[in-house]
C-alpha cells in the first residue's frame, strides 16, 4: 500500500502544468490508456522501459504487471514525483535523464529483451527513433504514441506520398505496424494535431543487409532530396546512369518509386 507522502507526490504530479519546452502533452483518456496496455500487453518478468512516463499515465499499469520497469524522464519535477511514489518498489527504478544521452547498456537488458515504449514529444520523435535505432540488438520491440503523420511515414510503402527517409530507414531495422489512432482530445493541453500508436520490432535477421549504414543514408537522403526529380538525376552526385542500368534499376523512375531492397543494392554497390 502506497504512504500518504507517496500519494501526495502523485496529486503533484497530476497538477504539473504542462511544460511547452519539453512538448508535454499528458494522455487522460482512461479507454485509450487501457488500449495501449492491451496492445502493449506487459508480461510478468519482462523488461520495460517506459520514455517520458510523464505523469504516469501508463506507469502504474506497467508497474503492475510484474515486469521490471526502467523510466527515462527528462523533468525534474516529474521524475522527482515519480521517484517517491515507486520509492522502495525494487523492480521500478526512475532516471531524470535526456533518452538522447542515455546509456541504455546500462539497464542491464539481455539481447532481444528491452521492451520500449512511449508518449515522445513530436519536436524529438525523429531522433529518439534514430538513437533507439543504434541499440537495436537490444530490443525486442517498441510501442510509441506519435504525431499521426509521422506514423503514417513509418509505415509507408513505395508510391505512397509519404514515404521517404524515415520510413525507410525505420523499415531496414524494424517491422512497422501502424495500430490506431488517438485523437487530441484525449490529452491535456490539448495538441493541434491527433496521435497515433506505432509498433517497431526490429528484424531478427535484416531482410535486405546493407555493407554500411551510413552509406544506405547518405544514398537515400540524396534521393528524397530531389524526390521530384528523376532517378538518374536526383542519385547523379554520387552513382552514374549507366551503373544504375547495369543493376537494372529504371533511372527514369522517381525516388519513391523505388524499394528498400533497391536503396541497399545501390548502397553496396558503392561501397564494393
Amino acid at each position: 500500500m502506497k504512504s500518504h507522502a507517496a500519494s501526495a507526490q502523485h496529486n503533484n504530479a497530476e497538477r504539473h502544468r504542462a511544460r511547452k519546452r519539453f512538448g508535454q502533452n499528458f494522455l487522460r483518456d482512461q479507454g485509450v490508456i487501457d488500449r495501449i496496455i492491451r496492445a502493449i500487453n506487459p508480461l510478468e518478468n519482462e523488461h520495460l522501459l517506459e520514455i517520458g512516463p510523464g505523469q504516469g499515465a501508463l506507469t502504474k499499469q506497467l508497474a503492475a504487471s510484474g515486469s521490471k520497469l526502467d523510466c527515462v524522464e527528462l523533468d525534474r519535477d516529474l521524475s522527482k514525483h515519480l521517484s517517491a511514489y515507486y520509492q522502495g518498489v525494487e523492480r521500478v527504478s526512475i532516471y531524470q535523464h535526456d533518452i538522447l544521452k542515455f546509456d541504455l547498456t546500462q539497464l542491464g537488458a539481455a539481447p532481444k529483451s528491452l521492451r520500449v515504449i512511449g508518449n515522445l514529444p513530436y519536436n524529438i520523435s525523429t531522433p529518439v527513433l534514430f538513437y533507439l535505432l543504434r541499440s537495436h540488438e537490444l530490443i525486442k520491440d517498441m510501442t510509441f504514441m506519435l504525431q499521426v503523420e509521422v506514423v503514417r511515414r513509418l509505415a509507408a510503402q513505395t508510391g505512397d506520398k509519404n514515404y521517404g527517409r524515415l520510413g525507410l530507414m525505420v523499415q531496414y531495422f524494424c517491422r512497422v505496424d501502424h495500430l490506431f489512432d488517438v485523437p487530441s482530445s484525449a490529452f491535456t493541453p490539448k495538441p493541434k494535431v491527433d496521435s497515433a500508436i506505432v509498433r517497431l520490432t526490429p528484424h531478427d535477421e535484416m531482410p535486405h543487409k546493407a555493407r554500411s549504414i551510413e552509406s544506405l543514408q547518405t544514398v537515400i537522403r540524396t534521393a528524397f532530396n530531389a524526390r521530384r526529380k528523376t532517378l538518374k538525376n536526383a542519385l547523379k552526385a554520387i552513382i552514374s546512369e549507366q551503373e544504375l542500368d547495369r543493376l537494372s534499376l529504371d533511372s527514369s523512375l522517381r525516388p519513391e518509386n523505388l524499394t528498400l531492397a533497391d536503396y541497399v543494392l545501390i548502397s553496396n554497390t558503392l561501397t564494393g
